[in-house]
């Protein structure tokens, strides 16, 4: 006997939806592989890192502020998946919003405060994201150069960027010459009095609502939608791919511009070289677990922030390496995109010296 995938007549709009399901299943089974491996308790181990930060409510609340910068910067990604545009560079753009948001915190730092300041920091940040979205899509709307590549390269520019201002200009002279802006005067304000909920929850929230109707009920999100999936049909009916590009990347950038100083002016509270264990690689993840649907974005990025959290209390009570948390995040996607052949394919067992012509393996 051998197993085969077999070409389906049509796409399985079951497995469309059960196979992030199965992808998570999976990895709840590999984790726990990985932690007998380790030596720790499978038991054990598997409640502290997906169950135990459920159950407070301060927990809770730390669970919606690592989800916040993931499900922002997923539906910006979302949508140039969808219109067929790979932007893998939300991490530059997310740390330029950063930089960007940050030059007007300090610019007013010590004269003006308030929720004045505040809109401006996050309109800084939103436009700092979108001008370092906007360089990829530029070049491969004049140039015809590959995005992926393009936006990967300018999140090592954007760090550098980053790196630099944090070591020189923008460094707190009272620091003791730690690489580290000033605490900001203007910070991202708390939703209560207990817990570091903050109001770029909120934000994100909004956007999810926003992007989902954007994408269902207007004839923009029609347009990305045929754009990727018919280009040519897209031209025909008068869409532009160019005009589609630039402004998916505009959103893309902005939605990670504005994760990026959500995140510095609220739980950081100051310009630093680490502010981002990894978000913009990610939300790719999230993207994709969440089947390019902003309320499936919002549900994976809680998923994907349960793995933060729990990876930092396995750290804690377990003594296992932080790094963990990445290698489990690295299987997630390598399932999820896995599972998603299930979609097109589905598996089955024939003899081990047939070759009927009604089972294909998939190449």
């Amino acid at each position: 006997m051998r197993l085969v995938l077999e070409k389906r007549q049509e796409a399985s709009d079951l497995m469309a939806y059960a196979s992030p399901l199965i992808a998570v299943a999976i990895t709840f089974a590999f984790s726990a592989i990985v932690f007998a491996a380790m030596g720790k308790p499978v038991g054990a181990s598997l409640f502290t890192y997906f169950i135990e930060p459920l159950t407070d409510l301060n927990s809770l609340q730390e669970l919606a502020v690592k989800a916040t910068p993931l499900v922002l910067i997923a539906v910006g990604l979302s949508l140039c998946y969808i219109s067929n545009n790979w932007n893998i560079g939300a991490e530059g753009q997310y740390v330029m919003g950063a930089v960007f948001g940050s030059g007007v915190a300090l610019a007013a730092q010590g004269t003006m405060s308030g929720p004045h300041v505040l809109a401006a920091m996050l309109a800084a940040g939103i436009l700092g994201g979108m001008l370092w979205g906007a360089l990829p899509a530029l070049l491969k709307v004049r140039f015809g150069a590959s995005e992926i590549l393009t936006s990967l390269m300018l999140v090592y520019v954007a760090e550098k960027v980053l790196d630099y201002l944090v070591r020189g200009p923008w460094r707190d002279p009272k620091g003791y010459n730690f690489p580290q802006s000033v605490a900001f005067d203007t910070t991202v304000p708390v939703l209560f009095e207990s817990g570091r909920l903050h109001l770029g929850s909120v934000i994100a929230l909004g956007v999810v609502i926003a992007a989902f109707v954007l994408v269902g009920r207007t004839l923009k999100g029609f347009e990305l939608q045929v754009v990727g999936q018919a280009p040519r049909a897209a031209r025909f009916a008068g869409f532009s791919p160019a005009r589609a590009t630039l402004f998916v990347f505009a959103v893309s950038g902005g939605l990670a511009g504005l994760a990026g100083i959500i995140e510095v002016a609220g739980p950081i509270g100051q310009l630093q070289p680490s502010i981002s264990p990894g978000y913009g690689f990610t939300a790719i993840i999230v993207a994709f677990l969440g089947r390019l649907n902003p309320i499936g974005c919002l549900i994976a990025g809680l998923l994907l922030a349960l793995t933060y959290i729990g990876g930092e209390n396995a750290q804690i009570v377990l003594k296992l390496p932080l790094d963990l948390t990445k290698v489990i995040q690295g299987f997630l996607l390598f399932a999820v995109l896995a599972c998603d052949s299930l979609i097109l394919y589905r598996p089955r067992l024939i003899a081990g010296g047939s070759h009927g012509g009604t089972a294909h393996g998939a190449h």
